[in-house]
């Protein structure tokens, strides 16, 4: 294989006391989760990022006790969780449906699990006070779940999540059942929340690269039950571990092209001819997989023609779907902007944001130079 010249990582120094060592899980020939292996730290933010049916869900229902695992341990400060049922481990868990008690207000939804666990009176007092200014609840405490809007009840589901003092806080994709400015509005308070976790951590599962980009954090990709990449945040979009994720943490997915490196230029198939860039100028001549980010696609430049098959506006974006002689390639500008499909567009690449990909094993070789990362340390992902 061939070897990669991008910048190595930078050393690890979170603490790390949340440890997952060869989880397994499958039903007949299907393999939930496979082999999975993370390092998770004490407090602060880590995003699942998988697409549907990759693991997320079933993950986190390990973590919170409700899952029953074929093989591996998931260890904390050195006990083995596993081992511990779930209403003993101090864990919160947020679905993406509406977890509520119909019956009980909004008060008696988030104070059931202190009422439950014992807690005295003002001390539950004080929390509800507390929660219910921190996630808008004040003027709904009265009201019963089917008196309140999506948002609001995952609002209650949250906060009946955040008064347990849990140590681990789980959410499944808790805004995908919401209209996009709901989610824009969840995102925003999410990352107020959660900005500067130091008492608990908190594990976000989500098919949404934005959200991820919102939390910052750590990141773990989960693909077909396997982790292929983990690490802080900023890392894993600027260094995708593999065609794979680098396909699964862009939104739209990043663009993969073939193509060849001879005399200097990228020879593309569909009459696309480029300049090799200075940070691909190592690489041997040979044949690559190519991407590049919608972002970094633009109309105009005359570098290349294409089909424009489909423009599509995606909030406050406008994504076209082109097609450059068999090639697919997509391109994303922002504002919002009309097209007549099936008229023939001129695009161009910003040849500095080039990635290039093995093409045997799909792995990253080189990658756009970066004048900084996050500094941050990560969380390790061993498979």
């Amino acid at each position: 294989m061939k070897k990669a010249i991008f910048p190595e990582q930078k050393n690890n120094d979170f603490k790390m006391n949340y440890i997952i060592r060869n989880l397994s899980i499958g039903e007949g020939e299907t393999a939930h989760l496979c082999n999975v292996n993370l390092e998770l730290p004490t407090a602060g933010v880590v995003t699942i990022i998988g697409r549907t049916l990759a693991g997320k869900t079933t993950l986190l229902k390990v973590m919170a006790g409700l899952q029953a695992v074929d093989s591996g341990t998931f260890y904390h400060n050195g006990k083995d969780l596993l081992k511990t049922p779930a209403w003993k481990r101090r864990v919160g868990m947020v679905y993406q449906q509406f977890v509520n008690y119909p019956h009980l207000n909004v008060r008696d939804n988030i104070a059931f699990p202190l009422r439950r666990s014992g807690m005295g009176r003002d001390e539950i007092e004080q929390k509800l006070e507390y929660v219910s200014t921190l996630l808008g609840l004040g003027d709904y405490m009265e009201r019963r779940p089917d008196e309140l809007s999506g948002g609001q009840q995952q609002r209650v589901a949250l906060a009946r999540s955040l008064v347990k003092d849990s140590y681990l806080l789980l959410l499944d994709e808790p805004l995908v059942n919401l209209d996009y400015k709901l989610r824009e509005q969840l995102r925003e308070e999410f990352r107020r929340l959660f900005k500067d976790s130091k008492d608990r951590l908190v594990v976000y599962a989500t098919t949404e690269p934005d959200e991820a980009m919102i939390l910052q954090g750590h990141v773990v990709v989960l693909h077909e039950g396997r982790v292929i990449q983990a690490g802080p945040c900023a890392d894993v979009y600027h260094y995708p571990a593999n065609i794979i994720s680098a396909k699964i943490f862009n939104d739209p997915p990043m663009n993969m092209f073939g193509g060849t490196i001879a005399d200097g230029l990228i020879q593309v198939a569909g009459g696309l001819s480029i300049k090799t860039p200075s940070h691909l100028k190592d690489l041997a001549p040979g044949s690559y997989v190519f991407g590049i980010r919608a972002i970094d696609v633009k109309l105009g430049g005359k570098a290349a023609s294409a089909d424009l098959v489909l423009a599509e506006v995606n909030g406050s974006t406008t994504v076209l779907h082109l097609d450059m002689d068999g090639q697919n390639m997509v391109l994303e500008m922002q504002g919002v902007h009309h097209f007549d499909t099936a008229a023939r567009v001129d695009f161009s690449l910003l040849e500095s944001r080039l990635y290039a990909f093995d093409t045997e094993r799909g792995e990253l070789l080189a990658a756009p130079l970066i004048k900084s990362l996050s500094g941050q340390g990560g969380l390790n992902g061993k498979n």
